[in-house]
């Protein structure tokens, strides 16, 4: 796709580095800001898949930087500016090594290990017989290690986590209250759509005058996974699969074609036709988790776009 962003070759005033994560591209800025490009990049089991989708970037990062603005009263974040639609400004922060997964309904990864038999997740207990999608008692946190370049991430407990270091006691139950605050006011905003926020992640970090801050992004298709709630029982009731906006139409796909990231499996080829497809969901998904049409930025030079709207940010 000529109309896709898929690698940045940018070189900003006063950058100092670049960081090229499974979608986003981060430059350091004075060593003070960052500006973080979201490109149409499609990752799934923690690999990129070769060809992007158009308006993906654009969909995530405005998706991620409005629920920062409505989740700033709560938890402080990262963010300074929005000056490109694939494009957020924000502080220099020093992440932590973990990603807060929070979950109300047993669903994805936790019902694939489920139903292998395992009530153990991340030194959480799971409750005997549940069913795919049943919602929990408690929404449960069960954390991951945050995976550098080409790893992927791993299941951790709280127990663990603090056993070895990698977050204090302290900031750890600050991370953890504030998990729990997002993901309820995500709960409320989803609803007011008639959706579900069934499970999300949350990344942190700290600045540099040591406060802890969000970062990354927050309750996106890609973060997240959200069911209708018209319906969800019923379809519970009866075994069905629940209609979902998420980004596991695309695992789904995948673990169809054979593919689920496992050492020894190759990409499935994506015709022209399932891009598309995969560009429609994704707006669709925009455009019921935030409640408003999809307003397409013009693509006929992403590249130069991007770095014009940056260059005249940063003067």
């Amino acid at each position: 796709m000529s109309n896709t962003i898929t690698t940045t070759q940018f070189n900003f005033p006063g950058q100092k580095s670049v960081y090229r994560g499974k979608v986003r591209e981060v430059y350091t800025i004075n060593d003070d800001i960052l500006i973080m490009i979201a490109t149409d990049r499609l990752s799934a089991f923690d690999v990129v898949m070769p060809k992007g989708i158009p308006y993906k970037g654009q969909i995530l990062n405005q998706i991620a930087t409005r629920f920062m603005d409505l989740t700033k009263d709560i938890v402080p974040n990262w963010l300074i500016a929005t000056p490109d639609p694939n494009v957020a400004v924000g502080h220099l922060c020093t992440p932590f090594k973990v990603e807060m997964v929070i979950r109300g309904y047993l669903s994805g990864h936790a019902a694939r290990e489920y139903a292998l038999g395992k009530r153990m997740l991340c030194g959480v207990e799971l409750p005997e017989g549940m069913k795919e999608n049943d919602k929990f008692p408690q929404p449960i946190i069960t954390p991951t290690t945050k995976a550098d370049n080409g790893e992927h991430d791993m299941d951790i407990s709280r127990e663990e986590i603090l056993a070895r270091g990698i977050v204090s006691e302290e900031n750890y139950i600050i991370l953890e209250n504030y998990t729990h605050a997002l993901y309820q006011r995500g709960t409320n905003i989803a609803a007011g759509r008639g959706l579900i926020l069934v499970d999300t992640k949350y990344e942190f970090g700290k600045t540099r005058d040591e406060k802890i801050v969000l970062i990354d992004e927050i309750h996106t298709p890609d973060s997240s996974r959200y069911f209708y709630a018209d319906g969800y029982q019923e379809r519970q009731a009866s075994g069905e699969t629940q209609k979902q906006l998420s980004k596991e139409f695309v695992r789904q796909w995948l673990i169809a074609n054979d593919f689920q990231g496992k050492e020894g499996q190759s990409i499935p080829d994506m015709s022209q036709e399932y891009i598309e497809s995969v560009s429609e969901r994704y707006i669709e998904l925009y455009e019921n988790i935030l409640g408003e049409p999809f307003v397409k930025a013009d693509i006929s030079d992403i590249h130069q776009r991007i770095e014009q709207n940056v260059l005249e940010y940063l003067k």
